[in-house]
């Protein structure tokens, strides 16, 4: 027999399916298709287009080297504070961005906690764009890879171990390539959500073009004044996040 489709649910379901669409549709609708090559060559674009890219590259190696070991950290040691330490790694993921941002400017501004010792100026420069960056994506990377390791066969580790392996080569023969899935996962979305980052960004790195202004800082401007040139840099996000989201598709949402 065959099953009746709940339409006091499927009506709100398709209500909510149009109102997250829709927009997505409007970008693509209202896109200068004509003009979109000449706009993505601008100098401005093409100077907020590669700084977005490089900072977002750098920030998510940065993220690599220290959350990974954060999240084998998470993972395989029992210690006391576990939970409030996973709870403050995760903080950035609720937190508003532009909290974020000021939090970094008290501990890296020329009079905070350590920026005071610096012996030079971090925000406002490229520097603090990878750090805003890094910020705000680490935990998507450390809560993938700690889910990755969870779900690992830690027999393999243990075999390894048995045979008189180091805990530094077991971790580099073994654990990395177990869960080198979860780290590539991690990494991709790590990268999508610095490229997209902008409110920590404006926050600690200001936007000047050509050093801090990246994509989003660039949509923020160009709506103002250049509409079509905002489209086409949003058309550029959106294609972005798809192809993350397509790629990733079991590997982060089951």
């Amino acid at each position: 027999m065959r099953s009746r489709l709940p339409w006091p649910l499927v009506l709100p379901a398709m209500l909510g399916l149009a109102f997250l669409v829709l927009p997505l549709l409007g970008l693509i609708v209202q896109a200068p298709w004509g003009t979109l090559a000449s706009r993505l060559t601008k100098p401005l674009i093409v100077d907020a287009l590669v700084l977005s890219l490089v900072t977002a590259t750098i920030a998510t190696a940065l993220c690599l080297v220290l959350g990974v070991p954060l999240a084998w950290l998470l993972a395989r040691v029992e210690f006391r504070g576990r939970g409030l330490v996973r709870a403050l790694v995760t903080v950035p993921l609720v937190l508003p961005p532009v909290v974020g941002g000021v939090a970094l400017l008290l501990v890296f501004g020329r009079r905070g906690l350590v920026g005071q010792f610096l012996g030079f100026q971090l925000p406002f420069t490229s520097a603090a764009v990878v750090l805003a960056e890094a910020f705000v994506a680490m935990p998507f990377l450390v809560i993938s890879v700690e889910g990755a390791l969870r779900g690992a066969d830690r027999r393999y580790e243990e075999a390894a171990a048995t045979l008189g392996a180091s805990r530094l080569t077991v971790f580099r023969r073994v654990t990395l390539p177990l869960v080198a899935p979860g780290i590539v996962a991690g990494a991709v979305l790590c990268w999508a959500r610095a490229l997209g980052e902008f409110g920590a960004t404006i926050t600690f790195a200001g936007n000047f073009p050509g050093r801090t202004r990246t994509m989003p800082l660039a949509v923020y401007l160009a709506m103002e004044t250049e509409p079509e040139a905002a489209i086409v840099l949003s058309l550029v996000l959106l294609v972005v996040s798809v192809v993350v989201l397509a790629s990733l598709r079991d590997r982060w949402i089951s």
